[in-house]
């Protein structure tokens, strides 16, 4: 195991979603109800469809940590259900955040696949960041992605290539994006994603 990788592990993942956590909060508080329909770089989700992804995702990782059973048969419209939504998801965050903090919620295997729990822990630290981007850029919003950010991108670097040839073989990655020499930690986590981080 490299150098950097052995950092990123020691970090534990609560502090990590706790980082992805305060970029992604300001940004959905400042989605505007006339953004909702507007196009995101998932080429299958408009702003709104979007952000009810990321929020399921948010509630049922919370049962993941405590090995639970999640559910990603249907996804429930929480934008819908009330003006507000942004509220309801930093809420739902926090609980997050605790719930991957909570002592054990790292050891073991979670979710039906029985993966190592802090894999799928890093799932959902790899939506509460890219996902975020996708809606930022949607929104003309800025990502945040300071030195603060540094530890959460060397995790998702090793969470990446470890999902990789699974997730674009069943296309929830896009074939990856090439990033200009030089580019920085998270332009190059997005070109793996299959994200054009140079998109305007």
């Amino acid at each position: 195991m490299d150098t950097k990788r052995s950092e990123a592990r020691s970090h534990a993942l609560g502090d990590l979603l706790a980082v992805a956590r305060e970029r992604a909060v300001p940004v959905i508080r400042a989605i505007p109800d006339e953004a909702l329909s507007a196009p995101t770089p998932c080429a299958d989700y408009d702003v709104k469809a979007l952000v009810n992804h990321l929020f399921h995702v948010v509630v049922e990782f919370q049962k993941l940590a405590a090995k639970g059973e999640s559910d990603f048969s249907t996804t429930p419209d929480r934008v819908g259900a009330g003006p507000d939504w942004r509220e309801r998801f930093a809420e739902e965050t926090d609980r997050l955040v605790a719930a991957w903090s909570a002592p054990g919620a790292e050891e073991g295997t979670a979710g039906a696949w029985q993966m190592p729990a802090r894999l799928v822990g890093s799932m959902a630290l790899l939506d509460l960041t890219v996902h975020v981007w996708d809606l930022a850029r949607a929104t003309g919003q800025e990502y945040r992605a300071d030195d603060e950010v540094e530890p959460v991108l060397e995790q998702l670097a090793g969470t990446v290539a470890e999902l990789a040839p699974t997730a674009r073989s069943t296309g929830v990655f896009a074939e990856p994006v090439p990033v200009a020499e030089g580019a920085s930690a998270f332009e190059r986590l997005l070109g793996q994603t299959g994200r054009d981080p140079y998109r305007t």
